[in-house]
C-alpha cells in the first residue's frame, strides 16, 4: 500500500518506528498529486517548501523531539495566508498576492513539524457549496455514481480540501467552516471533517468571508486523525480577538470508545419535507448505531431551525460586504485598467467587477442591502435576533442533559457540475440546511462517513457537541465511525 494512502496515525507510527523517512512519505504525496491533477485539487504545489520541510522533519524525529503532526504531508486550503507562496483565496482579485506573513494556523503545524505539500482548491473567498464559483475551475470528486463518468461536485467551498483527502493525494487538509464547508465537502466525498467552537482556532491570517461564523479545522481520513491535527491547530492567539483563552485538551486520549450513559439528541425539526428517503434511513441507521454503543436517544426539539438558513443569508452576505471592502485596487491584489479621464471611483468600480465573481457579486450586493439605512432593522437586525433565539434552542437541549445532537449532515449525495449552478441560487444554498445552525450558534459539528446510497456515492452523518467539549464530540464520532465500519474508497479514474 502506498504511504500517501496513509492515516496520519499510521504515518506517524511508521515515522518513529523508522519504517519511513518523511521525505519519502512526502514523495509519495508528491508523486500521487502530479498523476492527480485532473482533479483540480492543489491549484499551487510547492515541492521544494515540502522536501525542505521533510527533511527537517526527519531530523527532528530521529533526535527524539517530534510531535504528533511532524512529517505529515498536508494540503492548505488557498484562504490559509502562506509566506512568500499565492494566497489567492481563488479569487482573480487576489491574483499573484504572496503574503510576507503566516497564518497562526499554519505557523502551528509547521512548528509542529508537518509538511506542506500545496495550495488547495476552493470556492472564491469560500463563498459556494460546490467549488464552481473558484477562479481556478472547479475542482472534481474523486468518486463517481455507479455507470457513469459525470464529474461530480466535491462540495464547497473547502472542495479541493475534500477532494485531496479523498483521493489520497495528502494525509490530510486544512479547511474553513463558515456556513457547513468543512463538514458538507467532508460527507459528499467519505471523509471526516470537524468544525471546531467558535474561538478554539485562531482566524487570524486567515482570508475572512464572515467573522462571526469562519472557523478553521481539520479535514482528515478518519476520526483519530482529525483529533491528532485539531490539537495542533487549537490554542489560544493573541493576535486573533475572538480567539478564547481556554485549555486544549488531548483529543486523541478522549477517544475512549465508550458513550455508555451518554444522551443523543435527535431534533425532529431536521425532517425536512421532502427527505430523500436514503438520508432518513441513514440517520436511522446512526440512530441504531449509538444505541447499541449503550448511549440513551431522545427526541429533542430546536424550535427556530426553521429560520436558521434565512438568517444566515443575511448574516454572513452583511460581514462579507464589509470585509470585502478592503478589496479595492489600491492596496493590493488586481487593479483594473483605466480609461483616460477615469477617477477614483472608475477604478473602484471596474476593479470590483473585474476581479470578482458572479457569486461574490451577488453576495456583497445582498450584504450591502441589508446593512443599509433602510432596511438595517428589517433584515440584518431581525437576523441577529433570531441568530440568539437559535443558539438558545441548543443551550436549552444541552442544560436539559443532552450531550450530543446526531443529524444528516447533507440533505443529499455529491450532485454533478453544473447540475445545479444555473437553478436559482437558493436551491444552492439549501445545501447549507443542516449545518449553518452550528455556525450560528458556535458550537462544535462534525461530519462521519456512515454508508453509500444507491449509485455508489458517500454519505454522511453530522454531530453537534456542546460548546468546547470537542474532545466529548469526538468521542461519539469515533463510536459512531466505528460501528459504521465505512472503508469505502473511490474507485481511480483521474
Amino acid at each position: 500500500m502506498s504511504a500517501n494512502t496513509w492515516t496520519i496515525a499510521a504515518a506517524r507510527d511508521a515515522l518513529r518506528k523508522g519504517e519511513i523517512t518523511a521525505v519519502d512519505l512526502t514523495m509519495s504525496c508528491l508523486t500521487a498529486i502530479d498523476a492527480g491533477d485532473g482533479l483540480n485539487a492543489f491549484v499551487h504545489k510547492t515541492p521544494e517548501i515540502a522536501l525542505e520541510q521533510a527533511r527537517a522533519a526527519d531530523a527532528r524525529i530521529a533526535g527524539g523531539d517530534a510531535p504528533a503532526m511532524c512529517g505529515i504531508p498536508l494540503g492548505i486550503k488557498d484562504l490559509f495566508c502562506t509566506k512568500g507562496v499565492p494566497s489567492q483565496a481563488a479569487s482573480n482579485i487576489l491574483k499573484g498576492f504572496k503574503p510576507e506573513y503566516e497564518s497562526t494556523v499554519t505557523s502551528k503545524l509547521f512548528e509542529a513539524g508537518s509538511v506542506m505539500l500545496g495550495k488547495l482548491n476552493m470556492d472564491e473567498f469560500a463563498m459556494g457549496s460546490s467549488n464552481e464559483t473558484s477562479a481556478y475551475g472547479n475542482a472534481v470528486n474523486p468518486w463517481q455514481r455507479k455507470g457513469s463518468n459525470v464529474q461530480l461536485t466535491p462540495g464547497g467551498s473547502s472542495g479541493g480540501s475534500a477532494a485531496a483527502v479523498a483521493a489520497d493525494l495528502c494525509l490530510a487538509a486544512t479547511g474553513t467552516d463558515t456556513g457547513g464547508s468543512i463538514r458538507q465537502p467532508a460527507a459528499f466525498t467519505g471523509i471526516v471533517g470537524i468544525k471546531p467552537t467558535y474561538g478554539r482556532v485562531s482566524r487570524w491570517g486567515v482570508v475572512a468571508f464572515a467573522s462571526s461564523l469562519d472557523q478553521a479545522g481539520p479535514m482528515t481520513k478518519t476520526v483519530r486523525d482529525a483529533a491528532i491535527m485539531l490539537q495542533a491547530m487549537a490554542g489560544h492567539d493573541p493576535k486573533d480577538s475572538t480567539s478564547a483563552d481556554i485549555p486544549v485538551p488531548d483529543f486523541e486520549a478522549a477517544l475512549t470508545g465508550d458513550i455508555r450513559g451518554r444522551v443523543i439528541g435527535i431534533p425532529r425539526e431536521y425532517r425536512m419535507d421532502g427527505m430523500p428517503a436514503e438520508i432518513e434511513a441513514l440517520w436511522a441507521k446512526g440512530v441504531e448505531m449509538m444505541r447499541d454503543a449503550g448511549a440513551t436517544v431522545r427526541d429533542i426539539s430546536l424550535p427556530h431551525t426553521k429560520y436558521a438558513l434565512p438568517a444566515y443569508y443575511v448574516i454572513a452576505p452583511a460581514e462579507a460586504s464589509s470585509n470585502l471592502a478592503r478589496y479595492d485596487g489600491v492596496r493590493y491584489g488586481h487593479r483594473a485598467k483605466l480609461a483616460a479621464g477615469d477617477g477614483i471611483t472608475e477604478m473602484y468600480e471596474k476593479t470590483r467587477a473585474e476581479g470578482f465573481g458572479p457569486e461574490v457579486q451577488r453576495r456583497i450586493m445582498v450584504g450591502t442591502y441589508v446593512l443599509s439605512a433602510g432596511f438595517y432593522d428589517a433584515y440584518y437586525n431581525r437576523a441577529r435576533k433570531v441568530r440568539a433565539l437559535i443558539k438558545r434552542d441548543f443551550d436549552l437541549a444541552f442544560a436539559d442533559g443532552i450531550d450530543a445532537i446526531l443529524t444528516p449532515a447533507t440533505p443529499s449525495a455529491a450532485f454533478g457540475l453544473g447540475e445545479m449552478s444555473d437553478a436559482d441560487p437558493i436551491q444552492m444554498y439549501l445545501n447549507d440546511v443542516f449545518t449553518v445552525t452550528v455556525n450560528l450558534a458556535g458550537l462544535p459539528g462534525i461530519a462521519v462517513p456512515v454508508g453509500l446510497d444507491a449509485q455508489g456515492l458517500p454519505l454522511g452523518l453530522q454531530l453537534i457537541g456542546r460548546p468546547w467539549d470537542e474532545a466529548s464530540l469526538l468521542n461519539h464520532a469515533h463510536v459512531l465511525e466505528s460501528r459504521a465500519g465505512f472503508v469505502a474508497k473511490a474507485e481511480k479514474w483521474w
